[in-house]
């Protein structure tokens, strides 16, 4: 006689869900961090040298507006020599 019955061991009908469950974790602890403040805000020196320019009113604009209203880095008005 021959026993052609198949048997489902408990293991294999919980691992989907310990995939679904890992998945879910992995897809929540990626989107936490976009829920906090933003760690370096637009209004902060950027470095040291901004912050001294800045206090002695000799900042230079980061970006100026090119023909058509674009923003452009302000090179050459921050590369120039200073007198």
């Amino acid at each position: 006689m021959r026993n052609d019955t198949t048997i489902c061991s408990r293991g294999s009908l919980g691992r989907p869900r310990v995939i679904v469950v890992a998945v879910l974790a992995t897809c929540s602890c990626a989107l936490l961090p976009g829920c906090q403040k933003q760690l370096f805000p637009e209004k902060s020196p950027r470095s040291q040298f901004e912050t001294y320019d800045t206090l002695r009113l000799q900042n230079q604009p980061l970006e100026i507006p090119d023909e058509f209203g674009n923003p452009q880095p302000a090179l050459r008005a921050r590369l120039t020599p200073q007198n």
